[in-house]
């Protein structure tokens, strides 16, 4: 089992990995982590773990902002001194709840739960939770992203932005006030976030909002010309091949 351990004070995480290994010997610590700035980064970077503890107090904001940002299916155990956030880690993967100071015998239940979780879910064939969304209609994707920017944090609501693309090699939020934030994940994993039917991969470079599509026009080659309510420094093309692909989104949506 791989755990991830997000704490901002390195002694009470080393004093958790203490016990995790007394516990589950066969578990391995593969991070420690003791920001939302450097959790996003992770995340964005590397593979999900089996299991996260986390605390809820960070040093830069509150944990649920990583959730806000990246998208993580593994079981969440939330290890905090304060007992009023309990609604908000039921909402965001939270398996149990575990308030300062804890026990052994507190944590080995907790491992109990996941465990129990684990066991049922593959007896019983759960499929994953937004492909089954997807399978009966219901994809509302990712409804903001938190940015960094003029060392401040501040939430952007994925219905203000008009596109994502890609900017000096850095992918880049393009609001509908053209306000710029970069983010952290690739363009891939932003695709992934977001509702299909509202945003369109046209490119390696751009991902569009159907709201910010001005007009589509024939173009040379049998291409298709997308220009967009606000300015793009490129000439957005669509091939001949995809224009099919590119139509029927625009009528079926």
């Amino acid at each position: 089992m791989k755990i991830i351990i997000i704490e901002d004070e390195l002694k009470a995480a080393k004093s958790l990995a203490s016990m995790i290994s007394i516990l589950r010997p066969s578990a391995t610590v593969t991070a420690y982590l003791q920001s939302v700035e450097s959790a996003v980064d992770y995340f964005s970077q590397n593979e999900e773990p089996d299991l996260i503890f986390m605390d809820i107090q960070l040093s830069d904001g509150l944990s649920f902002e990583i959730l806000k940002v990246v998208k993580v299916h593994c079981p969440i155990i939330f290890c905090t001194a304060y007992g009023e956030y309990t609604l908000d880690a039921i909402k965001a993967n939270g398996i149990d709840y575990l308030l300062k100071p804890f026990s052994k015998d507190e944590l080995q239940t907790a491992f109990e739960k996941v465990e129990n979780f684990k066991n049922f879910f593959q007896q019983n064939k759960q499929p994953d939770l937004d492909d089954l969304l997807k399978k009966i209609g219901i994809d509302e994707g990712k409804k903001s992203f938190l940015v960094f920017k003029n060392n401040k944090y501040t939430t952007v609501q994925t219905e203000q932005i008009a596109f994502f693309y890609i900017r000096n090699e850095t992918p880049t939020i393009m609001t509908f006030q053209s306000q710029e934030y970069s983010i952290s994940q690739s363009l891939d994993q932003i695709q992934h976030l977001l509702s299909s039917k509202q945003f369109y991969r046209l490119n390696r470079q751009y991902l569009i909002n159907f709201n910010a599509i001005k007009e589509v026009e024939h173009y040379f080659a049998r291409k298709l010309f997308v220009r967009l309510t606000i300015p793009t420094e490129d000439k957005l093309l669509i091939g001949k091949e995809k224009t099919t692909a590119f139509l029927n989104w625009l009528e079926n949506r």
